[in-house]
């Protein structure tokens, strides 16, 4: 399999290579030269495979000739080591995607792409500085992901003051190979500092960076695993068709790797991009032109994203139309995301996340417009944190929500970072 940026078709690149590089020279997001197709006997077996045979039967493809089998194996073994469950809500299904080890879904590409770089770097003496900007949960997840990795340092820029004390504490209070940045804007400033760095070839000279964010193909690639073993999942259970994964969304990245999902073979037929109100992607789904504007602060705050990279990985795949068929849209504001909290747990007693209840309300909203018919078909939302992670939102809603031991774990640390203002100098000074 060849990578090529979004930005130019013109020079191949590999697995390995796109993946220690993070962004391409051009400034442009990695792309697989095609988007594979499961082996048959896999497209056949979804509902009867372990996850981690899922997780080896679709990343194998994209890494073929570049990790061997065995290695795979391991690594997927390693990486894979809790569970994604899909639990009946009412109608629909809540897609668990919060029992790794930081409760975030960011854990599943964060802990593959950790051991797929020590992979490809095992051979290396010049150590590698890896960046990620997070609007929230990735920075803990990849943290955690990349604690004590020989040879390897993660630099994790957030915005202060937007992600909640748990956040930074998971972000900021490991210390070893792990720094901490508070910038003084939004995620949006953190991502374009991260984007101008990469591309900075005096700075690269001097240092070897790569990214972690899900502009990198080894974060997104991984991500497609749960999509299939849901949709797998549904299958055996005999779920009504059309299959529709509604997925809380801000830099697109998750998005994206359910549509690689898709495109593989697995029995999925419509997406939901569930936005806050941080719309710009769901204003292009509904017709209009793509425009990236500053994000906004709201109480779903991993989603908090006004300039989508992700985007640029979306449209050089498929046209405006091709994606409009594909997605449908939805903004929800933070009001209706503490009434959906509210809602489920009085009719369910399930306690989402203000992140899955953006989903949920989502489904709802297409639902009462007849754009989606209520009950017609296996409606799945992608629960994406755990609600402990947000009980400062949570709590008053729906009472005391139990932590899992990770999280406990993690309050008890000290959040250690620096904070710079959101330009490009302050950072670079940092990074010499």
């Amino acid at each position: 399999m060849r990578y090529y940026s979004t930005r130019n078709r013109n020079e191949p690149y590999g697995f390995a290579s796109a993946v220690v590089r993070g962004l391409a020279p051009d400034g442009g997001l990695f792309v697989p030269e095609e988007i594979p197709h499961f082996r048959p006997s896999a497209a056949a077996s979804l509902d009867k495979m372990t996850f981690q045979d899922i997780a080896y039967e679709t990343i194998r493809p994209f890494v073929t000739d570049e990790i061997p089998d065995a290695v795979l194996t391991g690594i997927v073994e390693s990486a894979f080591t809790f569970d994604a469950p899909l639990k009946p809500v009412g109608s629909r299904f809540m897609l668990e995607l919060f029992h790794g080890p930081t409760a975030a879904f960011k854990d599943f590409g964060a802990r593959f792409m950790a051991r797929a770089f020590a992979y490809f770097r095992r051979n290396e003496s010049r150590p590698l500085k890896i960046l990620v900007a997070t609007s929230g949960d990735t920075g803990g997840a990849v943290a955690g992901g990349f604690y004590q990795v020989e040879g390897i340092s993660v630099t994790v820029l957030y915005p202060k003051g937007r992600v909640t004390p748990l956040q930074e504490r998971q972000i900021a209070g490991l210390g070893g190979n792990i720094d901490a940045i508070a910038v003084e804007g939004s995620f949006d400033d953190c991502q374009r500092l991260v984007k101008t760095a990469l591309g900075d070839t005096e700075l690269n000279k001097q240092l070897s960076l790569s990214s972690a964010n899900s502009i990198n193909i080894a974060r997104l690639v991984p991500q497609a695993v749960y999509y299939a073993a849901a949709a797998g999942a549904l299958k055996s259970r005999r779920a009504a068709a059309p299959f529709v994964f509604c997925v809380p969304s801000g830099n697109l990245g998750n998005l994206t790797a359910g549509i690689y999902a898709s495109k593989m073979g697995a029995p999925i037929d419509l997406f939901i991009a569930a936005s806050n109100d941080n719309k710009t992607f769901p204003e292009y789904l509904a017709g209009e032109n793509y425009t990236p504007r500053d994000s906004i602060a709201t109480i779903s705050n991993a989603m908090d994203v006004g300039a989508p990279s992700n985007f640029e990985r979306l449209s050089s795949h498929w046209s405006a139309d091709e994606l409009r068929r594909m997605i449908l849209g939805a903004s929800i504001n933070d009001d209706d995301t503490k009434a959906a909290i509210e809602t489920v747990y009085r009719q369910y007693d399930y306690i989402l996340d203000p992140h899955s209840a953006v989903g949920w309300q989502a489904v709802t909203r297409l639902c009462e417009k007849g754009v989606l018919k209520d009950g017609g078909g296996a409606y799945t939302v992608l629960s994406t944190a755990h609600p402990a992670k947000f009980a400062h939102v949570v709590e008053p809603l729906t009472g005391a929500v139990k932590p899992p031991p990770c999280l406990e774990e993690a309050m008890k640390k000290t959040a250690h970072s620096i904070t710079i203002p959101a330009e490009y100098g302050a950072f670079k000074a940092v990074l010499r």
